[in-house]
């Protein structure tokens, strides 16, 4: 079991980014952080979806404290990915954060609408994943709680109806 701890001092990110220079971006910005994140880069969804259900390879791994998602992949695409993580109950809880080069209105709502927990925009100067990353690593890591992410959702976690307000 991770503790909250662990979480925030040795994170487990999980990067889906198929741009090489991107990933690259990014694991150089989380060694550069207060909180050093050891980051497993996914180059597909479909890699991101073996890692997490622990198939082949990744069958010792630890579930991620986070996931970094780009929209725009081959094959499965982000919404999709988004759409198949937190339909499975021992997957939803883990947060997931789009990353992406668009500004589109519709890549917006749609990636929320598969419930993303956030959406941010690349930066188009390479200097400035530095603050992405911290700004990311200050509120995910030190100023948010999040439950547990491994294991089965509690029952009355599991249904999406909305309740009534009483």
């Amino acid at each position: 079991m991770t503790t909250i701890a662990e979480r925030t001092k040795f994170p487990q990110v999980l990067l889906i980014e198929d741009n090489h220079g991107d990933a690259i971006l990014v694991q150089r910005a989380f060694k550069a952080a207060a909180i050093p994140g050891n980051v497993a880069v996914a180059r597909t969804a479909e890699i991101g979806l073996s890692i997490l259900r622990r198939e082949g390879g990744f069958a010792n791994g630890r579930y991620p404290d986070i996931i970094l998602l780009d929209v725009d992949l081959p094959y499965m695409g982000g919404s999709e990915f988004l759409e198949v993580v937190k339909a499975d109950p021992e997957l939803r809880l883990i947060p997931v954060i789009v990353m992406s080069s668009s500004k589109a209105e519709i890549d917006l709502q749609e990636t929320y609408m598969a419930y993303a927990n956030g959406f941010v925009t690349k930066p188009f100067i390479p200097s400035e994943y530095d603050q992405v990353i911290k700004t990311i690593e200050d509120y995910w890591f030190q100023l948010n709680e999040t439950p547990e992410t491994h294991g089965p959702v509690p029952p009355l976690l599991q249904e999406k109806e909305t309740l009534p307000i009483a």
